[in-house]
């Protein structure tokens, strides 16, 4: 019998608000429509070593996305709906999978705009016997009603602070209001999963893992994304695990932005000392070999 669940009529999942009828399947601003889609359900072993450990992350991607950044290394998925219609039935088949196959967690990738629909398959998941800790993954930009409702669902939150000017999140995202919406988000997430905690394997199981990626050209706007994170940090010492990114490569629409090239060695030294002179130090911070192709996994529908 089919999971029953509400299908948004007027679409307020995420901070853009478009009021998409989607129970009428009508797609949103996101590219989601009324049906489920889901483009890989794998092991993943590229996360933070606390998520995806020996055994690796069970990472399910989800198809569409609220911000669609010219520079996605996921855009098949974010930006041109690559993805196949599934139940809410065999997404929880597929946690089940992930979880008999060794998974450290089930990591859910950019899953805000089928929240309604992932809810049930959790609920109807943990009835079959899933255990996991369950990851959201994502580029931070959602609303507060949004966090709240993930309540007793998510035990991990593995956030993006993209940016902190208006302007570069508007001409990169076509969102100038991502940082006042993602400050407002992150905090929210922070309250409800609380501090980091690790099992003796050094797997996490709740808390904040935040992300910056260091874009080539907007090393200033990445010295204010970690003044903030040093804020946090500074009020609660321990509240969040930084995570520090090199792996920016230039895909989808990156050049006509004006960012068609990789950060350099020097750039990225100008980020990672500033975050250690912010006592931003006690996290992860990547080799700039991170940045290739091979980082980023190929959309064929496995596991789906």
């Amino acid at each position: 019998m089919p999971t029953s669940f509400d299908i948004p009529s007027r679409c307020a999942l995420c901070p853009r608000r478009c009021g998409a009828d989607r129970a009428a399947g009508q797609a949103g601003y996101c590219g989601a429509a009324g049906t489920l889609k889901v483009a890989r359900a794998a092991l993943h072993f590229w996360e933070e070593p606390c998520i995806s450990g020996a055994r690796g992350s069970g990472t399910v991607f989800f198809s569409g996305c609220a911000l669609k950044c010219c520079y996605c290394q996921n855009y098949p998925i974010s930006a041109e709906s690559f993805g196949r219609e599934i139940t809410v039935e065999r997404l929880a088949e597929i946690f089940l999978e992930l979880q008999s196959q060794g998974a450290h967690n089930i990591n859910l990738v950019t899953p805000g705009q089928w929240q309604p629909w992932i809810i049930a398959a959790l609920d109807k998941a943990r009835a079959d016997g899933l255990r996991l800790p369950i990851v959201c993954n994502t580029g931070g930009y959602e609303t507060a009603e949004s966090v709240a409702r993930w309540q007793g669902y998510i035990d991990i939150w593995l956030a993006d602070l993209k940016y902190v000017s208006p302007a570069l999140s508007a001409q990169l995202s076509a969102a100038p209001d991502y940082f006042a919406a993602a400050k407002t988000a992150i905090e929210a997430m922070m309250a409800q999963a609380g501090r980091p905690v690790c099992d003796a394997e050094g797997m996490m199981q709740r808390g904040v893992i935040l992300r910056h990626l260091a874009l080539p050209g907007h090393i200033d706007d990445s010295f204010a994304v970690l003044d903030q994170m040093a804020a946090w940090n500074d009020a609660d010492p321990g509240c969040f695990i930084p995570s520090l990114m090199s792996q920016y490569t230039p895909f989808y629409k990156a050049k006509e932005a004006g960012i068609g090239r990789r950060i350099t060695t020097y750039e990225y030294r100008r980020v990672v000392n500033y975050a250690v002179d912010k006592g931003l130090g006690a996290g992860y911070m990547q080799q700039r070999s991170s940045a290739k192709e091979e980082y980023t996994p190929a959309f064929d529908l496995s596991g789906v």
